[in-house]
């Protein structure tokens, strides 16, 4: 059993001092600490989203813009494909078509959303002017049309500076010395974004027999050893593109940095895939010219 004075003068600095909560690692949060940026807790959001289904023909995929318009328009994207071989069976899938599933889009944006604003709004409890190491994950529940949405980053104060102008605190997926070369180069992180695009391939023949690895199938003529499938090709190219093009019309005259893409893949069915693309990066602003840091104070001494 100790007594008030048993405990060393640093131990008893840290107990009397407020406590805080971090989800930076060591190096980071030494970065933090030589910007003028001082943790103030570990805030989260979290929403789960479901939807409608919806299938080829809705008049939710109609658009005359192959992949939307920078001007803000909301054009989907529509690809057809068509049988070959003529007329064969009743079963024969003579008719293919890719389409974006823009309620898809606008489900996974809205939960996203919601799960950043929640973010923010612990945020600003805290009285935080920013948001560092943000990441966030969405995953779908098994046979439901739902996805949940958790997002996590490290709320901090800017040492000796007024509250942010319009009192919501800006965002980054960045930290440590990815965020400090940032500021260094004289950009401010604004905001951190992602867009989604969803695309359904609904395979005609002979992407089904391709992707089956059959060729030649019917008396198709022209067949060789190795063959493009072309419908799922465009739709891969058509994802990506739209996902650029979503993310795009939310930065305004503002820059992206700091950006990953990736596609997920999912079979439902013969030949039919969903390809789901999805962007993010941070939203940066310049500020100033390039200014170097001062050179980092060792916060560690060996002697």
């Amino acid at each position: 059993m100790t007594g008030p004075g048993d405990l060393p003068e640093a131990a008893t600095r840290r107990l009397e001092s407020g406590s805080f909560s971090s989800g930076l690692t060591v190096p980071d949060f030494g970065a933090c600490l030589q910007m003028g940026l001082r943790p103030v807790g570990l805030v989260q959001g979290f929403c789960a989203m479901q939807w409608s289904w919806y299938g080829a023909g809705s008049p939710y995929m109609r658009g005359t813009s192959p992949y939307g318009t920078s001007d803000g328009g909301q054009g989907a994207y529509s690809q057809s494909w068509r049988c070959p071989h003529g007329l064969v069976s009743a079963e024969h899938r003579a008719w293919g078509q890719n389409y974006e599933q823009t309620w898809v889009e606008s489900a996974w944006l809205q939960g996203f959303g919601s799960a950043y604003g929640r973010l923010i709004e612990e945020a600003k409890e805290v009285g935080a002017h920013g948001i560092i190491g943000v990441t966030d994950t969405s995953h779908n529940l098994a046979d439901m049309n739902v996805t949940e949405f958790h997002m996590l980053g490290t709320a901090v104060v800017v040492e000796d500076a007024p509250a942010p102008p319009g009192g919501d605190p800006w965002s980054t997926y960045l930290a440590g010395q990815r965020l400090a070369k940032l500021i260094e180069a004289g950009f401010m992180p604004i905001s951190v974004i992602a867009g989604i695009a969803s695309v359904r391939v609904w395979a005609y023949c002979m992407t089904e027999y391709l992707m089956e690895g059959r060729v030649g199938t019917y008396g198709w003529g022209g067949a060789t050893s190795t063959q493009e499938i072309e419908q799922v090709s465009e739709g891969h190219l058509a994802a990506r593109a739209l996902a650029r093009e979503h993310v795009r019309r939310q930065l305004g005259s503002d820059m992206l940095h700091g950006v990953s893409i990736t596609t997920a893949e999912r079979e439902v069915g013969s030949g039919d895939q969903v390809l789901e693309c999805t962007l993010r990066g941070t939203r940066v602003r310049r500020f100033k010219g390039f200014d170097p840091m001062p050179t980092p104070r060792p916060t560690v001494r060996l002697s």
